[in-house]
């Protein structure tokens, strides 16, 4: 690991995990993987920022784990065990990705754990962002070839909500942006939302919509007129686990993403309206649909939504979420 630079007065370190088949540069900042490259040519298939100090303003999330509550809340507020928490609000009305200040925005520990792993942790004390009870947070990559492990755990010493998110924004190397890219899901619903993004309470078919992936199509197929998606996406009921839930393929360059999740939902957003003010990892312009985000997780405004899966966690049960990804030539078919 090495010192790459200073946020707010900390030091952000980075550590780099390699395989022949691939390289990832991870830094102590959100967790975030701030580079992700695949096979002999090296090719970059996540945004990221070669300056690290491009992060606390310009990220939109990149490369990042967001939480407490991944997702929206809607105004902030929600009731547990008779009592209303009150959160900030840092996208429009609503409570986004844990706050202005969640574990996405905030510098972790971090050490290796063996060659090819590393693990970060941060304590989150009570009240941090709004919420009740501390919780112990940790974060595991464990790259195995192009397969990367990611997993997210927090345990609380009181039940509070917990729904973590990894924010990659996948490009598989398209130079294009991400219309391009072949999308398939083993999703059958979606939830719809109101003019905030949060979810109605209904749960949709896919049926005829811009939100169905059940057969493989491009982002420019499933939404010719450019409407954009920035929505959750609901995992089939008895869908096999050993199976990915989400698969992805490049034909400009060959490469294929396969997910692997046992989570309910998949936000997925195409980064529609973006014009970020600093270019990407190649000096590339990051602008609308530069990057695809496949955020497996529960379902947004979830402790406002009482038929929702439960997100509130407890020190009998606390919190854990295990993500795959594998990207190479021979995924996401």
């Amino acid at each position: 690991m090495k010192l790459t630079g200073k946020i707010d007065g900390r030091e952000v370190h980075e550590a780099v995990l390699e395989s022949a088949e691939a390289r990832l540069h991870i830094l102590s900042y959100g967790a975030v993987i701030r580079e992700w490259r695949v096979g002999p040519r090296e090719v970059p298939v996540t945004l990221g920022f070669r300056d690290v100090a491009d992060y606390p303003e310009h990220s939109r999330y990149f490369g990042a784990v967001v939480g407490r509550v991944a997702n929206r809340i809607a105004d902030g507020r929600f009731r547990l065990d008779g009592q209303e928490i009150v959160l900030p609000v840092n996208n429009g009305p609503n409570h986004l990705h844990g706050g202005p200040r969640g574990l996405g925005k905030t510098v972790w520990e971090m050490e290796a754990d063996g060659d090819r792993a590393v693990r970060l942790s941060y304590l989150s004390p009570d009240g941090d962002q709004g919420y009740p009870g501390a919780v112990v947070f940790s974060v595991t990559y464990r790259l195995s070839g192009t397969r990367l492990t990611c997993e997210m755990a927090g345990r609380p010493d009181r039940p509070t909500p917990i729904n973590m998110a990894h924010h990659n924004y996948y490009t598989l190397g398209a130079i294009g942006g991400i219309r391009d890219l072949r999308l398939q899901m083993d999703v059958d619903r979606y939830l719809p939302v109101n003019e905030t993004q949060i979810p109605t309470g209904e749960l949709a078919s896919v049926d005829g919509t811009r939100f169905d992936f059940r057969a493989a199509r491009t982002l420019w197929e499933a939404d010719p007129e450019g409407l954009g998606i920035d929505h959750c996406l609901v995992f089939r009921d008895g869908r096999d686990p050993t199976e990915p839930a989400a698969r992805l393929r490049s034909d400009e360059t060959g490469l294929g993403l396969s997910l692997w999740t046992e989570e309910p939902g998949v936000q997925l957003f195409d980064a529609h309206p973006f014009e970020i003010a600093r270019p990407g990892l190649s000096g590339e312009r990051l602008g609308p649909y530069c990057g695809l985000c496949l955020e497996a997780q529960h379902f947004p405004d979830a402790p406002n939504q009482p038929h929702f899966p439960s997100i509130i966690r407890t020190p009998e049960n606390p919190y854990f979420q295990r993500l795959v990804v594998d990207i190479s030539e021979s995924a996401g078919r």
